[in-house]
């Protein structure tokens, strides 16, 4: 009351005395706050950086329902991971490519219905002169093959329709009896091996035919226990004389085999071959012509790691017998149902370890002039 009057006396008003306390008061408050906020900020923030660095934990911000959706929206169905590339001209470079095609399973049980099918891969140069026979060959069983088509990068093809519409992959200059003729191999494997349904790989020229129908040559390979690829230990200039003793130790001369290009492996080869980092830096840099790489790379290779899985034969009839470095090319002429009778009859051969007289399932080389004879035959000598 004293006080009171002591303000009221000197002129001052009480109530305006208490309002500059508080006033006071609330921004002594509010700097409490702050500094309260930004220590407890500064705390999280060093115990994130700790957790970070020593125990590999993030603090990250709550995502969005939407965003989680968005990036998991393609992983929720089985179908996003067996689903076969809709478009076969990617971006990938090849070593992306192989990376990537290499990525096999551990758990061996589909957990779906898959239906093997055979992959056919054509090595060319540009167009495919046989493809009227070929989509003869292939009509009414579409659920069971895939075709892959490598040709000069120059190459512009025009297959529609066709079965060969949009089965180009991203392709290079491949060069014969060169390391490039080998890379473009692996290049259609690694592609191929991106449908996960794709079992078995053939490896085909444009200037191959098939010699039966597809029930008989899909049969043929599903039911053997062997892949189709010679590799032999051919003595002379043309076998080990090409051998060169830089190879080893990874390559010796006892490990050399030679066979020819064209193959049938299925998928466990095919992982072995595109993902191989040993032996092909050996063979690109000590098997040059006149060591011609696609005769000895893959053959020596497989004959080293699993030689009980080769049949150690082709499924591809080719005529060396006029001699040169190239095989004979058959033409317009020579079809006629003797020729194929040749074929049929010209070997026997172990299937299964039990003697065959079903040898071949292709041919080559047929020359562009050859497929109008060929259709005309195909239904009563090749069975389609």
């Amino acid at each position: 009351m004293q006080s009171k009057l002591m303000a009221l006396e000197e002129g001052k008003d009480p109530a305006s005395s208490v309002r500059t306390n508080q006033s006071r008061a609330l921004p002594l408050r509010a700097l409490q706050f702050f500094l309260i906020f930004l220590v407890l900020g500064l705390g999280v923030s060093i115990v994130s950086v700790y957790m970070t660095r020593y125990f590999k934990v993030q603090i990250v911000a709550p995502v969005a329902e939407s965003t989680l959706k968005a990036c998991f929206e393609g992983l929720t169905n089985i179908e996003s991971w067996i689903r076969p590339p809709s478009n076969l001209l990617h971006t990938m470079n090849d070593t992306e490519l192989l990376w990537r095609a290499s990525s096999v399973p551990r758990i061996k049980t589909y957990p779906f219905k898959r239906v093997p099918k055979i992959a056919f891969m054509f090595l060319t140069k540009g167009q495919l002169p046989m493809a009227p026979l070929w989509e003869r060959f292939f009509k009414g069983n579409e659920d069971l093959y895939s075709i892959y088509v490598h040709s000069l990068p120059s190459y512009n093809a025009s297959f529609t329709p066709s079965v060969f519409y949009r089965r180009q992959i991203p392709s290079q200059v491949a060069e014969w009896g060169r390391m490039s003729m080998c890379e473009a191999e692996r290049r259609l494997l690694a592609n191929a091996l991106l449908d996960i349904s794709n079992e078995w790989f053939v490896l085909l020229s444009e200037a191959c035919i098939p010699l039966h129908n597809f029930s008989i040559v899909y049969r043929y390979i599903s039911k053997s226990r062997y892949s189709f690829m010679g590799s032999i230990d051919e003595p002379g200039p043309y076998g080990r004389g090409r051998y060169d003793e830089n190879m080893a130790p990874e390559v010796n001369l006892t490990d050399w085999r030679k066979g020819y290009q064209w193959f049938e492996v299925n998928r466990e080869l095919a992982v072995k071959i595109i993902e191989d980092t040993t032996y092909y830096p050996k063979f690109k840099k000590f098997c040059q012509p006149a060591c011609y790489v696609d005769e000895h790379y893959f053959q020596t290779m497989l004959s080293i790691q699993t030689p009980h899985l080769l049949a150690n034969r082709s499924l591809t009839y080719v005529d060396w017998s006029r001699g040169g470095a190239h095989p004979a090319t058959f033409g317009k002429a020579d079809i006629k149902e003797e020729f194929f009778k040749k074929i049929f009859e010209s070997k026997t051969c172990l299937y299964n370890n039990q003697p065959s007289s079903l040898c071949f399932l292709f041919a080559r080389k047929f020359a562009p002039s050859a497929l109008d004879p060929l259709l005309e035959l195909s239904s009563k000598v090749l069975g389609f």
